[in-house]
């Protein structure tokens, strides 16, 4: 099988090439962007699995370039930034990355987030290797089918990892298909924001905050309005965390 591919941004060399030795350890295939221009068009050629990104870039800010990188790739994002205010966090959240990590960072932690990430189920890597491991055995699990959701038009194929809302595909990040995902298994349940960090984090590395939750919650949300503005099918209980109601009118 070909090995995972991951594109570095990053505009300090040194970072970058420590980045890149750690990755290509992992048995990653690494190329590395000093800036957004260059990352762009590396992210189109490669087709990465994954993105390191810096958000302070010569040219364009990191926030902007994981905004254009969300339009044409699904591939994990991890913000790696000496931005440390919480609304930077939230921002690179809400534009689309999987995961947001402070600068200066160790190499072990940056290692344990890619390795969480990559944990985390998806339907393309049913039969691919893990990083630097070996093909996966094959009795893995058959993906589940098509599920329609009670007497809502909203349609969710845990298989193809897919959301049809009046027979229209809605697109959603890895993260947001995983928190509807685990909502509409409990549908009709109030479901905590610890419990959706436990359910699609890695249960031995999960955000510092459930604001983290909030935020990918209130994309979710704003794609399913857009698709069908007449249903909220994900209510917040305050206080408590969210419900996913199927027959919401």
């Amino acid at each position: 099988m070909d090995a995972r591919k991951a594109v570095v941004v990053e505009d300090d060399r040194d970072v970058g090439d420590a980045i890149s030795r750690l990755l290509e350890q992992a048995g990653f295939d690494v190329v590395v962007a000093h800036t957004g221009a260059e990352a762009m068009a590396m992210v189109a050629e490669v087709e990465p699995d994954l993105v390191t990104l810096d958000l302070t870039l010569p040219d364009i800010d990191g926030v902007e370039v994981c905004r254009r990188i969300r339009m044409v790739s699904d591939c994990y994002v991890i913000v790696v930034s000496g931005r440390t205010a919480e609304v930077d966090r939230l921002v690179g959240l809400e534009v689309g990355a999987d995961d947001y990590l402070s600068k200066p960072f160790s190499m072990r932690e940056l290692q344990a987030r890619v390795a969480a990430l990559f944990r985390r189920p998806r339907s393309s890597d049913v039969l691919a290797p893990e990083p630097g491991g070996s093909e996966r055995p094959p009795d893995v699990p058959t993906p589940e089918p098509t599920s329609q959701l009670g007497c809502s038009d909203l349609t969710l194929d845990r298989g193809a990892r897919e959301v049809l809302v009046s027979g229209a595909e809605v697109d959603l990040t890895r993260t947001e298909f995983d928190l509807l995902a685990h909502l509409v298994s409990n549908a009709g349940v109030v479901v905590a924001r610890e419990e959706l960090m436990r359910a699609v984090w890695d249960s031995e590395f999960v955000p510092d905050s459930t604001h983290v939750v909030d935020v990918h919650l209130a994309n979710l949300r704003r794609k399913l309005r857009r698709a069908a503005s007449s249903n909220e099918w994900i209510r917040t209980i305050r206080g408590v965390g969210f419900r996913f109601d199927p027959c919401c009118p």
